[in-house]
């Protein structure tokens, strides 16, 4: 069946959600900033294929449903909880879980939540939090490639600078996007408060900061699985490497000829890799 959207209700709001599949090992897909869940129109029916049901929501902030106002609301225990109310609204106990960029901040406070619901974690391009963090506290590369958080956690100033002459800085960050995913994207921060929602993640979550109180990213024992671009402008080579340093159950690193917008660069061998991985640790 082909991919379809639709809506769920999860903690008092709703999510706009594309779905594939009827049946089968439930994945839930997480997009990072500044995407939709349109990121995963060409996963989705590759996992649908392998037998899989699928949901893949408009995350906190960006469906206006699921728009709430505040810093506060975008820690990380707030944007890992959402993955697990949206599970439990489509009556999923265990699932497979992938996330890019910040979907991948939001599945990392995922597994550190619950562990026990999440079948199989995969990252694209961001790596294990603490490790992260770490790296832009101790390498030069890292913290150069990582001054933009910075700016971002500047209330009003980067939604200023972002939506200028027609959002045109955005229009540059999605480099690797066709012109019909853009306008899909930019429809979205033409909405009230949709751009300030999105930029709140790296202020309520302080950016990639694992010393935040509500949430320990710790030893990681749930098959993992991380696809990283070596042509990455946000995440250097340091982070990534020392991810491993956490990874205390099955662990597998894939590094790519490519940038940040895997998806985008290389949706074969994501696809191919995701596949595989949730192959390799079916339900049961």
């Amino acid at each position: 069946m082909p991919t379809t959207t639709g809506e769920i209700q999860a903690r008092g709001m709703t999510f706009r959600c594309r779905f594939a599949g009827d049946a089968g090992e439930p994945v839930i897909l997480l997009h990072g900033f500044p995407e939709t869940s349109h990121m995963w129109a060409g996963l989705l029916p590759a996992l649908e294929a392998a037998g899989h049901r699928c949901v893949a929501p408009d995350q906190r902030g960006y469906s206006p449903g699921a728009r709430p106002e505040g810093i506060p609301n975008y820690s990380y225990r707030a944007i890992g909880s959402d993955v697990f109310a949206i599970a439990d609204a489509c009556g999923f106990d265990r699932f497979h879980l992938i996330g890019h960029d910040w979907g991948a901040g939001a599945g990392w406070a995922a597994v550190a939540l619950d562990p026990g619901r999440i079948q199989s974690w995969t990252a694209l391009s961001v790596p294990h939090i603490a490790s992260f963090g770490s790296a832009i506290r101790a390498d030069d590369d890292q913290r150069q490639k990582s001054q933009y958080i910075t700016f971002f956690q500047e209330p009003g100033v980067a939604e200023a600078a972002l939506s200028a002459d027609g959002f045109e800085p955005l229009k540059r960050i999605w480099s690797e996007s066709s012109p019909g995913e853009i306008e899909e994207y930019i429809s979205v921060f033409r909405q009230p408060g949709a751009l300030a929602a999105a930029l709140n993640w790296y202020r309520g979550s302080r950016g990639v900061d694992p010393a935040d109180p509500e949430v320990l990213f710790g030893p990681v024992d749930t098959p993992t699985l991380l696809i990283w671009g070596n042509r990455d402008m946000a995440i250097g080579r340091t982070a990534v490497e020392e991810a491993v340093r956490f990874m205390t159950g099955p662990y597998r690193l894939v590094e790519l000829d490519a940038g940040h917008w895997l998806m985008q660069e290389a949706p074969g061998r994501v696809t191919a890799e995701i596949l595989a991985h949730l192959q390799a640790n079916r339900i049961g």
